[in-house]
């Protein structure tokens, strides 16, 4: 008696989540902070249509008016409505931190990746000028370049602000990627690379920089935070963005101190919104290094 095969149905293959599905499914609290960046930006860009008035607007009558369905976080000592204020600051703060973070993330990649690969006189140049910088606090080091540079504004931004910002940034991330190039510089494909007659820009470019990319990314990421934290200080202090321009630190500076009793509003929404961004951007590079490293993959 011959048995008969029943035929067996196939097991559908499993799909691939999207990265972003899988980011948000591993990491909960990233997906969090990631959903307030997104609203960050989105109020940033599309400031004009979401804020219920001109920031710049003085309105006489309502001068340190309390929150109210009128004006949701009161307003200052001119008039202004706070909360459009807040929703427009939001913008200057992305434009900075993100243009601050990225110039200074990338300089950092480059003199990292040059260091471990060159090895050396070069890495030890550049790692003694690493180590000056880095003996100062970053928001000395941050006075210093601003008060040297000055004011150069560009479409509205002080371009100055951005690289003060910037160059503090760049000596942190200089020394994390020239610890992950030295384990890329030691493989194999670096050596045949050398070997074949290969440029030191197309080796450096095309073989080493993209295996830099999670840390790079990483770095990027987190000093975005350290970036509008930096930012909010230096405008607090009278020495980055000035009146009228809406911004987070430079609306915690000057009247808001000075009727902090009458008026509490005026400082405790601002630093509310430098806190929740902060953390946002913070605990962002914080999950987004823990999915990107191997070590944490479940």
């Amino acid at each position: 008696m011959t048995a008969i095969a029943t035929p067996v149905a196939a097991t559908p293959e499993r799909r691939q989540r999207p990265a972003l599905v899988e980011f948000m499914r591993q990491q909960p609290l990233g997906a969090v902070s990631f959903v307030v960046i997104v609203a960050m930006m989105f109020a940033g860009i599309f400031a004009e249509w979401v804020a219920p008035y001109d920031p710049l607007t003085i309105d006489f009558a309502g001068i340190l008016a309390a929150p109210s369905w009128e004006h949701w976080t009161g307003t200052d000592a001119f008039g202004r409505d706070t909360f459009s204020r807040i929703i427009y600051g939001a913008r200057t703060a992305l434009i900075i931190g993100f243009s601050s973070s990225l110039i200074g993330s990338t300089l950092g990649l480059l003199l990292g990746a040059s260091c471990a690969y060159f090895g050396g006189r070069v890495d030890i140049i550049i790692q003694r000028f690493v180590d000056i910088m880095l003996s100062f606090p970053i928001i000395v080091l941050a006075l210093v370049v601003v008060a040297v540079l000055g004011k150069w504004q560009l479409f509205g931004i002080d371009v100055n602000l951005v690289f003060a910002i910037a160059i503090p940034i760049t000596p942190n991330v200089t020394r994390i990627v020239r610890a992950a190039a030295l384990s890329v510089r030691a493989m194999p494909y670096i050596d045949a690379a050398r070997a074949a007659g290969y440029s030191h820009v197309r080796i450096i470019g095309r073989h080493m920089l993209p295996n830099l990319m999670a840390p790079y990314l990483i770095m990027l990421t987190a000093y975005i935070a350290q970036a509008i934290l930096l930012e909010a200080s230096l405008s607090f202090l009278g020495l980055g963005v000035a009146e009228p321009t809406p911004a987070w630190g430079l609306m915690l500076s000057g009247n808001a101190s000075d009727f902090f009793v009458e008026a509490p509003w005026m400082a405790l929404f601002p630093g509310i919104a430098i806190s929740l961004a902060v953390f946002a951007f913070s605990l962002f590079g914080d999950s987004l290094r823990d999915w990107l490293d191997p070590k944490f993959k479940t």
